[in-house]
C-alpha cells in the first residue's frame, strides 16, 4: 500500500480503518502487532492517524473483535467475517468471491484480491459497502491456487523475459529471469508455471515449461485451448506401453464366466465419422409377443484394472475432449478404437442391461450383467433414419456410406430397427409427459479440409433415428440406477452409488430468462414446476427454426442447475427422473467405468461401498467434465473466428445477442457466428445502455438496437489468438 504522509495534528480521518486493521492482523495471524506496527503498515505517521488507530484497537478489543495478548499487542480473533470461497475474477480486474455462506457474492475490487487468481480459493474479509446493503470484501489469505501453469505469449529482452497471459481474467504477466525461458524464442507462445511472487514483486516468478509455437498457426492455437484447461493431448510413454501390452483377446474361459449373446441380432448405430462404438443394441421377438431388447456397453472395466497406471490416468483424464478437429482420447487407441470398440463382425467383451418390454415400452422385466455380443452390421444414423423414413426399402447409394452403395437391408435388422422406433417414440412420450424437458439444441459444425481449414459450417439436429438411440440409453442408465439406488445396506440406507443428478432450475434465472424472452412475446408460467416444465417445452417449440431459436435456447439451457455426478441422490430434473446414471459411454467418461465395477460389485453380493472414496471421484470427474465443455467451446470459437477470416468483405444478417454497457453482441443467423460491436464504434449517435430494456439507446435520436433486433454486421476484425470477432455495425433491418 502506498504511504500517505501527513502533516502533523491533521484531523484527516483514515477511510477503511476496521476493514484495515482486521486485514493486517488477518495475513499475519499468528503474531501481535502494536498501533506503531500497525501505522507503519498504513504508511501513518502524524499523531491523529496514531490515535485513531489506538482509538479503533481499543473500541475492536470491547466488542471482542480482536484480542489484546499482552499489554498494547493485539491479535485477530478468527470470527464469521471471514468466510472461504472461490474467486471468480471479471476482465476489467475486479472480482466476486462465490461462498455457500450468503446468497449472493461477495464484490472485490481491484485493489483488494492481493494477488489472488482467478479460481483460488481464498478467504475473504467481508462488510457492507457503503449506502448499501450489497457485500464487499478484501482477500485476505490464498488458501489454495486454482492452476499454476498459464498459457500466454513470451516478450524477451536482453536479460529477462515476460510472458503475456492470453486468459482476459489473468490481469498480471510473469517474469521469466533468463535461466529459466529454456529454448522459448521471443514471440512464441508457451505455457508458463508460476514458481514464487516475492512480496513487493508487482508480477509473479514463473519458468516456461514448454513451447507451444508461434501465435496463430493451428496446431499451436488448438495445444493452447488443452494447455490453458490443462488437459493432456498425449500419452505418457509408460501407460501407452503398458496399454500396448494388455491381452485383448476373447477367451473360452472368459466367454463361460459371461452370458452369451452372440447369436442374438446386435447392431451399433453411430454417426458416420465416428471411430469408437461403444454402445449396440440387440432384438429378438419372444413368444409372447414381447420383445427382449438388449442396451450392450463396451466392457472398458475388463481392460482397466483398479491401481494400475492406465487406471490412473483414465481417472485424471476423466473424459475424452471433443475439438472440432480432433479427440483427444480418455483411453489409448488400442481400447477406444480396438478392443472396447464395438465393431461390426467382430466378438467382444460387453457388459449389458437387458429388459422384455411390451408393445406399450413396458418394461417386464430386466437382467444386468457381462456378456459376450457379436455385431452383425454397424448403420450410420442417416442410414438407420433412411430405414425409418422409408420403412425399409433399400437404402440409396446417396445416404449409404458403405462402399460400392445400395446396400439392401435383411428383413430382420429393417424390422428391429422400425420395432426399436416406435419403442423408442412411445418411451420419449411418456417422459415428456411426466415433465421431461425437450433440449434440442442445434450444434455448430465445421466441414474441414485436408489443412484443418473450415471450408463451411453447418447444423446437426437430432432425427428420430438420434433419438431411438438417445431414448433406449436412457432407459439402461435409468434402470441400472434404479436397481441399485432401491438397494439398501444395512443400516437401511441405500448402497453408495454414482449418480448422474440435476437440481431445479434457480427461481432468479427463470425470472430473468422471462425477461428476455418477453422481448420476443414469450414467457414461462412459474406457477409449479408442472406449469415450469411445460411452458418451458412449449417455448422451445415454438423457437424451432425462427431467428431467436439459439438465443433463446442458449438462455434456457443457462436458466438450467447444471448436471453433476455425486453419489447423492436427487433425481435429474430435465429428464423427469427420480434416478439416473452414466452407464453407456465408459470408452469416453470414467464414471461409466465407476458404475460398471459398482454395479458388478453388488451383483456379487457385496456391502456398500466407501461413500467418501467415490463422493471424491464424482467431484473431480464433475470438475473435469466442465474443463473439457470449456475446452470444446473454446475449440468452436476460435475455428468460427478462422472462418470469418476468409469473409471479411461479406455483409451478414445477425440478431442482437447480448447487450451491455460496452457494446452489443451479435450473432450471425447463417452461420451463429457470434462478435461484438463495440458501442463507441456506432457513430450516428452518443449511445447509452439502457439494463431494464436490454437496450442501446440513443441520447439525440433515441434510437435503439435492443436484443432479438435483426442487424447487418461486417467483420471488423477477426483475432484467432484471442479468439474474438469484432463487428462493424451497417444498420437495422427494416420490417
Amino acid at each position: 500500500m502506498a504511504k500517505r504522509k501527513k502533516r502533523k495534528g491533521s484531523n484527516n480521518k483514515i477511510s477503511n480503518l476496521t476493514a484495515t486493521i482486521f486485514s493486517i492482523l488477518k495475513k499475519d495471524r499468528n503474531q501481535t502487532f502494536n498501533y506503531k506496527q500497525i501505522a507503519a503498515k498504513l504508511g501513518v505517521t502524524d499523531a491523529s492517524g496514531r490515535n485513531q488507530i489506538i482509538k479503533k484497537l481499543q473500541q475492536l478489543k470491547e466488542k471482542k473483535q480482536i484480542e489484546e495478548v499482552e499489554r498494547g499487542k493485539f491479535k485477530a480473533i478468527i470470527s464469521t467475517e471471514y468466510y472461504r470461497g472461490i474467486l471468480d475474477l471479471t476482465s476489467n480486474g475486479n472480482g466476486y468471491v462465490i461462498t455457500d455462506a450468503f446468497d449472493s457474492d461477495i464484490f472485490i475490487t481491484s485493489n483488494n484480491i492481493n494477488k489472488a487468481l482467478n479460481g483460488d480459493e481464498v478467504e475473504v474479509y467481508v462488510y457492507k459497502r457503503r449506502r448499501s446493503d450489497k457485500l464487499q470484501g478484501e482477500i485476505v489469505q490464498i488458501i489454495k491456487r486454482n492452476k499454476t501453469e498459464f498459457v500466454g505469449v513470451l516478450q524477451l529482452t536482453k536479460n529477462y523475459g515476460f510472458v503475456n497471459i492470453s486468459s482476459p481474467k489473468m490481469y498480471t504477466d510473469v517474469f521469466v529471469p533468463k535461466n529459466k525461458i529454456g529454448d522459448a524464442e521471443d514471440g512464441d507462445k508457451v505455457v508458463v508455471r508460476l514458481e514464487d511472487w516475492p512480496e513487493k514483486a508487482d508480477s509473479p516468478f514463473g519458468k516456461v515449461i514448454q513451447v507451444l509455437g508461434k501465435p496463430g498457426e493451428h496446431h499451436t492455437e488448438i495445444h493452447s485451448i488443452l494447455a490453458e484447461y490443462g488437459l493432456p493431448y498425449e500419452f505418457p510413454d509408460d501407460v501407452q506401453l503398458f496399454a500396448d501390452k494388455l491381452d485383448t483377446s476373447i477367451t473360452v474361459d472368459e466367454i463361460a464366466k459371461r452370458r452369451d449373446m452372440r447369436d442374438t441380432l446386435t447392431f451399433t448405430i453411430d454417426p458416420k465419422d465416428a471411430k469408437d462404438f461403444d454402445d449396440a443394441l440387440s432384438f429378438k421377438e419372444l413368444e409372447n409377443g414381447n420383445y427382449e431388447i438388449g442396451i450392450h456397453i463396451a466392457d472398458v472395466s475388463h481392460y482397466l484394472k483398479e491401481g494400475t497406471i492406465l487406471d490412473d490416468e483414465a481417472y485424471d483424464r476423466a473424459t475424452s475432449v471433443y475439438l472440432v478437429d480432433r479427440v483427444v482420447p480418455m483411453l489409448p487407441e488400442i481400447l477406444s478404437n480396438g478392443a472396447c470398440s464395438l465393431r461390426p463382425h467382430e466378438e467382444k467383451y460387453t457388459f449389458s442391461a437387458v429388459f422384455e418390454m411390451d408393445k406399450n415400452a413396458k418394461v417386464l422385466d430386466q437382467w444386468f450383467g457381462r456378456t459376450v455380443t457379436y455385431s452383425d452390421e454397424r448403420f450410420a444414423y442417416e442410414e438407420a433414419q433412411h430405414i425409418i423414413e422409408t420403412e425399409g426399402n433399400k437404402i440409396s447409394e446417396e445416404i449409404s456410406i458403405r462402399e460400392g452403395g445400395g446396400y439392401e437391408v435383411s428383413d430382420d435388422i429393417k424390422n428391429a430397427t422400425l420395432t426399436l422406433d416406435r419403442l423408442a417414440k412411445k418411451m420419449r412420450s411418456q417422459r415428456m409427459g411426466a415433465g421431461a424437458i425437450s433440449f434440442d439444441k442445434v450444434e455448430v459444425k465445421f466441414m474441414l479440409d485436408k489443412e484443418n481449414e473450415p471450408a463451411g459450417i453447418f447444423f446437426k439436429t437430432s432425427k428420430d433415428a438420434n433419438k431411438l438411440i438417445e431414448e433406449f440409453m436412457l432407459l439402461a442408465n435409468r434402470k441400472v440406477a434404479e436397481f441399485i439406488g432401491k438397494k439398501k445396506g444395512k443400516e437401511g440406507k441405500p448402497k453408495t452409488f454414482v449418480y448422474r443428478t440435476h437440481d431445479e432450475p434457480d427461481e432468479e434465472k427463470l425470472m430473468n430468462l422471462n425477461n428476455v424472452i418477453s422481448r420476443f412475446g414469450y414467457s414461462v408460467n412459474m406457477k409449479s414446476r408442472k406449469t415450469i416444465t411445460s411452458s418451458l417445452n412449449d417455448l422451445l417449440q415454438e423457437v424451432n427454426g425462427k431467428k431467436e431459436q439459439n438465443l433463446v435456447d442458449t438462455l434456457a439451457i443457462r436458466s438450467m442447475s447444471k448436471a453433476e455426478y455425486t453419489t447423492h441422490n436427487i433425481g435429474h430434473y430435465g429428464l423427469a427422473f427420480d434416478y439416473y446414471t452414466h452407464f453407456t459411454s465408459p470408452i469416453r467418461r470414467y464414471p461409466d467405468v465407476m458404475v460398471h465395477r459398482l454395479l458388478q460389485y453388488y451383483l456379487d453380493g457385496n456391502k456398500t461401498a466407501n461413500e467418501k472414496v467415490f463422493e471424491e471421484k464424482c467431484q473431480h470427474s464433475s470438475n473435469m467434465e466442465n474443463l473439457a465443455a470449456r475446452a470444446e467451446r473454446d475449440s468452436i470459437k476460435y475455428m468460427q473466428v478462422k472462418f470469418m477470416q476468409n469473409h471479411q468483405d461479406e455483409e451478414f444478417l445477425g440478431v442482437i445477442s447480448g447487450v451491455t454497457e460496452w457494446g452489443i453482441y451479435v450473432e450471425i443467423i447463417s452461420n451463429k457466428c457470434e462478435g461484438m460491436v463495440r458501442i463507441r464504434e456506432i457513430k450516428d449517435d452518443y449511445y447509452s445502455f439502457d439494463e431494464r430494456q436490454y437496450a442501446l439507446v440513443g441520447e439525440r435520436t433515441k434510437n435503439t438496437y435492443q436484443l432479438g433486433d435483426e442487424v447487418y454486421v461486417k467483420v471488423k476484425n477477426a483475432d484467432l489468438i484471442k479468439r474474438h470477432l469484432d463487428f462493424t455495425l451497417i444498420g437495422k433491418k427494416e420490417d
